[in-house]
């Protein structure tokens, strides 16, 4: 227990950093804005320099040049030296550009007020650095993001701003600025030190990747770019596969049957992470999908007793624990008796749980306080007191159904154990009787990803024992925002149900998509409050109108030879994230600042 809030920590640091990510505008909003900035720079340059008729023609003249060269050569780039490029189609290389200028004229305009004070060949030389920095820059971005050779990524890196120099050279030479040998081999100059400043910048940043887990840093981040960009889930998943390791990993599974099955519970001990599609983050949908058409029944897949340590390395051993558990639900229900369902709490903590025959079903929350990942820990205590109590076995449930400030998980262990060992006793005590269940599903249209829903959707299970009528609510997504459990609950007591709890799948199928802080919405965070509260009360009373005498069996399989992260992987990918970002805070300004004092002096005899 003592590891896992380290563990997690690490994942909320490497949420957080997903925030600073940035996605780009249209690509005919970067035209404009190209457009703008090229013409409207200079011509706002030149004529402050040189306030005549003559030094507006040159101001339209370079712009209008420039615009034109850096249009054409990032078709050129695009199309030819970057096609085989995953990431840089057409709106992105242009769009890189367009920073580039806003990059080059941050030089120029400071060269223009350097002009009026000492003279426009001060102008020249900061254009000439301006140059300099947005080669620099392109290095580092494209060696940073692309998968293609050094030689393609240095001809992409040049093909905007070596041709870009042309309608410079040509203005000074119009306003008689001498194009001496020196400038040229400035330029050149400028070439080998953007070349070797970005190297001394993203070396030391790959050989932390390469000591800590055997793979570049950089590496790591073109694939991690090639899934954010365009869904490439296989290069992040390779990785992922040659640093996890083996283990054998169990499914809990509940059938309620007639002559048919009419629902299955499923919970693998499988984390549904560790974002977007990588890994097994799509697992609580696609195994709910995989279990409705084998049985031809309702299944929910609510989230268990367990962390991102168990995160799948990929989509083929997320199908691996799928096909499983599918051949694991063929069994039959036996157990023809219910006992009500039991909601205690201690302040802290709360515990639902039900008997059914031999066994239980269990879920904890601490709602309104943040409920996110148990530790192990917790169930394997709660199985043993159940044992003791004489049940075959105890199914468990972590409800994940309130978000809002960090929480640490070792504070209030003892208080989930002592509800558990509460709840357990009281609900044993209970006479169990002929029950009834009912089990509906729906997905909201409106409801998207970004929204936090998966495409699992609402899923409603209702237990009626006796004259009590219990409602189970699972949710496809990561969490809800805090107070969301308790509206849901309160309208289905309004609407019939004397008891139930609400649960959330954990999918990660939301995350990595929205640039928030979390790095994806929790259920209630976008998503309409009463729109949400109404789609659960219409699934509810649908599955409620469904009812009818049922029998129940749980089951625990066992999945051999399953590849998941692992504890020490994981925590170690996280920290790089880290650990390489001071690095490049601790390297940044020697590296650059040397460089540019280089180029500067250079400049002198320029």
């Amino acid at each position: 227990m003592a590891v896992k809030p380290s563990l997690s920590q690490s994942m909320d640091r490497a949420v957080e950093r997903y925030s600073s990510l940035f996605k780009l505008p249209p690509y005919r909003r970067v035209i404009v804005f190209s457009a703008a900035l090229c013409i409207g720079g200079s011509l706002l340059a030149v004529t402050a320099l040189f306030p005549t008729i003559d030094g507006l023609i040159n101001g339209m003249l370079l712009g209008s040049l420039a615009f034109l060269f850096n249009a054409v050569f990032d078709y050129v780039a695009s199309s030819w030296v970057l096609k085989s490029d995953l990431v840089y189609d057409f709106r992105r290389t242009a769009a890189l550009s367009l920073y580039c200028w806003f990059l080059w004229f941050f030089f120029i305009f400071i060269g223009v007020v350097a002009g009026v004070f000492f003279g426009w060949m001060w102008w020249v030389r900061l254009c000439l650095l301006g140059f300099s920095a947005v080669l620099l820059f392109r290095f580092v971005i494209f060696n940073s993001t692309s998968a293609l050779s050094s030689g393609r990524v240095a001809v992409a890196s040049l093909l905007q701003p070596m041709p870009c120099m042309v309608p410079f050279l040509i203005l000074w030479s119009r306003i008689g600025y001498p194009l001496t040998l020196p400038m040229y081999f400035y330029i050149f100059f400028s070439v080998a030190m953007g070349l070797g400043t970005s190297y001394l910048f993203l070396s030391p940043l790959n050989r932390i990747g390469e000591k800590t887990l055997g793979i570049r840093s950089l590496t790591l981040f073109k694939a991690f770019l090639l899934n954010w960009v365009i869904g490439l889930n296989a290069p992040f998943e390779d990785l992922l596969e040659k640093l996890g390791e083996e283990r054998d990993t169990e499914v809990s599974l509940v059938k309620f049957a007639s002559s048919k099955t009419k629902t299955v519970i499923a919970i693998p001990s499988v984390h549904p992470g560790p974002f977007k599609n990588i890994g097994s983050s799509l697992l609580p949908s696609m195994l709910k999908a995989a279990l409705e058409k084998q049985l031809d029944c309702v299944a929910c897949i609510p989230h268990g007793m367990f962390g991102h340590e168990v995160d799948l390395a990929s989509q083929a051993q997320t199908e691996k624990v799928i096909s499983h558990t599918v051949d694991s639900a063929l069994f039959d229900a036996v157990n023809a008796k219910a006992a009500p369902s039991v909601t205690m709490s201690n302040g802290t903590a709360t515990a639902c749980c039900q008997i059914f025959g031999d066994f239980a079903l269990l879920s904890f929350t601490l709602a309104p306080n943040t409920t996110e990942d148990f530790p192990p820990e917790l169930g394997q205590f709660v199985r043993q007191e159940a044992q003791k109590l004489g049940l075959r076995c105890c199914v468990l449930v972590n409800a994940h159904n309130s978000i809002r400030e960090a929480s640490d998980m070792q504070g209030v262990l003892s208080s989930l154990k002592d509800v558990a060992v509460e709840c357990l006793r009281k609900a044993v005590s209970m006479k169990q009787l002929a029950f009834e269940v009912g089990a509906a599903t729906l997905n909201p249209s409106e409801f998207s990803l970004e929204d936090g829903m998966g495409a699992g959707g609402i899923t409603a299970v209702i237990v009626k024992v006796g004259e009590q009528k219990t409602a189970y609510i699972t949710i496809d997504g990561n969490n809800m925002v805090s107070g969301l459990r308790e509206k849901i609950l309160s309208s289905l007591q309004s609407a019939g149900f004397d008891a139930g709890e609400v649960f959330t799948t954990d999918t990660h199928s939301v995350n990595a998509l929205v640039l928030t802080e979390r790095g994806y919405n929790p259920v209630g965070e976008t998503i309409d409050h009463a729109r949400l509260i109404e789609y659960v009360r219409q699934v509810a009373v649908v599955a409620m109108k469904n009812l009818e005498l049922v029998k129940s069996a749980c089951r625990s399989a066992t999945i051999c030879g399953v590849k998941v992260i692992g504890e020490r992987q994981l925590e170690t990918l996280c920290e790089l994230i880290d650990r390489s970002l001071r690095k490049a805070k601790e390297i940044v300004i020697p590296i650059f600042a040397g460089s540019g004092l280089l180029l500067m002096l250079f400049l002198l005899f320029v």
